[in-house]
């Protein structure tokens, strides 16, 4: 997948204009042209955008599926190994009390997984490239005074 690529000059109609070029034309003319680069370098913005979350999406998805797999297979093995122990410690105290002691183990389990999830999903980054490039299009709007005289 080819990302779209960032700047003033990569739509093909786009040429910079010149100083002489600028002075020679109308307002009219110089906020048609500044609108026009505007919408080209909103455009390419977005398009930046979906081609990131496209791509951030699929990696998303396939490590989703794998966790998914993983995450059943885990707990068919979380599942058996406490009926085990629910069965071993039955055979030495009341069957009700051992159900508890596994349901007490199986709750301090679910807090410090909870607590590393919520520590793991303060680090998603977002669209980083998006977001850099949005941040420069104030620069593209400020005059450049030594460029163009009039």
């Amino acid at each position: 997948m080819s990302m779209p690529t960032q700047g003033f000059g990569t739509d093909p109609g786009y040429h910079p204009h010149d100083a002489d070029e600028v002075r020679n034309s109308s307002i009219g003319e110089l906020m048609r042209s500044v609108t026009t680069d505007l919408s080209t370098l909103m455009r390419q913005e977005v398009e930046l955008a979906k081609a990131e979350i496209r791509e951030e999406g699929k990696k998303a998805g396939k490590a989703a599926g794998f966790f998914g797999g993983a995450g059943f297979g885990g707990y068919m093995v979380a599942l058996f190994l406490s009926l085990a122990l629910w069965a071993g410690l039955s055979n030495v105290m009341d069957a009700g009390w051992a159900a508890l002691i596994v349901a007490v183990i199986w709750g301090v389990i679910a807090a410090v997984l909870y607590s590393m999830a919520k520590k793991n999903a303060e680090k998603v980054r977002g669209l980083k490239k998006t977001n850099e490039s949005v941040q420069r299009i104030p620069e593209a709007l400020k005059p450049h005074p030594q460029e163009v005289t009039r």
